[in-house]
């Protein structure tokens, strides 16, 4: 723990000038606190006991007086109110940057094994949460701890009996807080991860929304979110229990205070051992040290809050990317493309069973390079090992010689282009889109990206031509549209690798013939491996291989295989028969 909070304190450094003001208005202001029922007593017991003239200009002077501490307390709050949000606002966007950023290291596995909602949780209410702490934190404890001990001295000065009856609730306070705190904090942790798993929920619903209106399954996917609804409410019931005993046991014990004070010393005056002005003071004081201890009640629940997210956070942030740059990497140059697999093994790593084994393939620069097989052999796999989306368990995959390994992962990932079967469009414009193939590209770049990719005549009939707003993923295209600007996107990268992952399969004939040839054209003069469900795209291949989960077994020309009569005769035959 007390890493982890020099951890959490280090986010304070790049604003430790406006933490140290925030601090300084805030000990001022519970100064000025202090100060007031002083000046009370000193008018009750001396003030007014002076010649009537002279009493008035003093209560005048320190009225003045008191007015101008009341405007130092004003600045004093307005300050902290604005100026400490502030900076607790910067720390959390500060926070944000950090794990979004770490997000993007982390490689395909560990989202594969991750829902979107519980990712986006972390990086929203969790973090919230923590700058409300980093915010209000230190400036509550401070404040509470200089009224309590400040309160403390200035009552034991004026009568030590009745500064004992007021302070001998404090141990049964803290008591009382540290039994409720230890079940809180398990309380406020089980919440955590409940709104993480709604958030999950809602992001699966509202994503899949047409799946779930196709087949008329609102009322299931109500009773989906019902039972995860229901979950999170007993998980808040039981951190409301432990809340509401927390908050009236010590508003009880605050309002016995006060009674047991005003007890004491009735009797002490009866007994002529305390001035009534010394009772009255003392009663302005309770107030001045029960209001902290208020205080340290929002402390200890947004403590709970705070700390819990920052947990949830350095969980987060201590997963290690399983897939980066090693030390010493360099910088891949120009590219030939060239590609081989030397003697490559893979297997995910939750899950012992081989993928691919022991592959060796040699591709030529500008080879056009086909994969066919059942599904599930690894022919997507086998290609996302050349950008390093996962890495060979075994073996080793070059390019032009060089070990991707030994490469940044940045300059290997810029020498390839991927169109996939599902194509991912960002909520945006046409231009936009396609433009994220090189951000720094012109509009005329992108328009020339688009001729190329048979994507042209379609965005200039669209409303506002590439300045389209094409919605949330690309709803409002066709499929043949979407994957069209996926090409346009690759052209405009213009790598010298290329892998086609299925990207037709999804399309209707008159589709598939538009989008194959703008992958032909693209496909001119780099190295490409296509990945193949309709056998009838890749008949041009120079070399097509057929992956089963014993490795490749066959490879050839479209002619040669089907003169083979192996498994690819036969898969061929199944898609052609009749």
């Amino acid at each position: 723990m007390k890493q982890t909070l020099k951890k959490l304190a280090s986010y304070y450094k790049p604003y430790l000038t406006m933490f140290l003001a925030d601090m300084f208005f805030a000990i001022l202001g519970a100064g000025v606190t202090l100060a007031v029922p002083l000046i009370v007593r000193y008018i009750t017991n001396h003030v007014v006991t002076l010649p009537a003239e002279d009493a008035l200009h003093k209560i005048s002077v320190l009225g003045v007086f008191m007015l101008f501490l009341v405007a130092v307390e004003c600045f004093c709050n307005y300050f902290i109110a604005n100026y400490g949000h502030v900076m607790g606002a910067k720390i959390e966007s500060d926070m944000r940057a950090e794990i979004f950023g770490h997000y993007q290291k982390l490689s395909f596995s560990f989202f594969n094994n991750q829902k979107v909602g519980q990712l986006m949780s972390r990086i929203t209410s969790d973090l919230f949460d923590i700058s409300e702490l980093l915010h209000h934190g230190p400036e509550d404890l401070v404040i509470s701890l200089i009224k309590i001990v400040g309160s403390f001295a200035i009552l034991f000065t004026i009568d030590w009996k009745l500064a004992l009856v007021a302070f001998s609730f404090i141990p049964v306070m803290l008591v009382y807080a540290w039994y409720f705190n230890t079940r809180m904090k398990r309380a406020f942790r089980k919440n955590r991860v409940k709104i993480a798993e709604i958030n999950s929920q809602i992001e699966d619903n509202l994503s899949g929304i047409r799946v779930v209106k196709s087949f008329a399954n609102e009322e299931v996917e109500k009773k989906k979110f019902e039972v995860g609804n229901q979950g999170f409410l007993a998980a808040k019931k039981n951190s409301y229990l432990y809340m509401a005993g927390y908050h009236s046991g010590l508003g009880a014990l605050t309002t016995l205070v006060t009674i047991a004070v005003l007890v004491a010393g009735a009797m002490l005056i009866t007994r002529g051992q305390v001035d009534v002005a010394d009772l009255v003071t003392f009663l302005l004081y309770i107030n001045t040290f029960t209001e902290p201890v208020k205080k340290l009640i929002n402390f200890t629940e947004q403590f709970q809050n705070g700390y819990t997210g920052y947990e949830r956070f350095m969980e987060m942030m201590e997963i290690a990317p399983d897939i980066s740059d090693r030390p010493g990497a360099v910088e891949m140059g120009q590219v030939k493309g060239d590609i081989s697999f030397d003697n490559v093994s893979f297997h995910y790593e939750e899950n012992t069973e081989t993928v691919l084994n022991h592959i060796n393939l040699e591709v030529k620069a500008g080879a056009y390079m086909a994969l066919v097989g059942p599904s599930g052999v690894g022919k997507s796999t086998l290609c996302s090992l050349i950008p390093r989306f996962y890495d060979v368990s075994g073996g080793s995959v070059r390019i032009d010689g060089q070990d991707i390994r030994d490469v940044t992962l940045k300059s290997l990932r810029n020498q390839i282009g991927i169109v996939q079967q599902d194509v991912y469009l960002f909520a945006g414009t046409v231009l936009d889109n396609i433009r994220y193939g090189r951000p720094q590209a012109t509009r005329e770049e992108v328009i020339e990206a688009a001729k190329n990719a048979n994507a042209h005549e379609f965005i200039e009939a669209l409303p506002d031509g590439y300045d389209t707003d094409i919605g949330q993923r690309g709803v409002k295209l066709s499929g043949g549209q979407k994957q069209r600007l996926s090409i346009a996107r690759v052209f405009l990268k213009n790598p010298p690798i290329l892998i086609f992952d299925e990207a037709t399969s999804a399309l209707d004939n008159e589709s598939e013939k538009v989008v194959q040839e703008s992958l032909e054209k693209l496909a001119k003069n780099r190295t490409t491996f296509v990945i193949a469900h309709r056998l009838s795209t890749i008949r041009n291949a120079q070399k097509i291989l057929v992956l089963t989960d014993r490795g490749i077994e066959e490879e050839g020309t479209h002619q040669q295989l089907l003169e083979q009569d192996g498994i690819y005769a036969r898969l061929y035959q199944m898609q052609f028969a009749g």
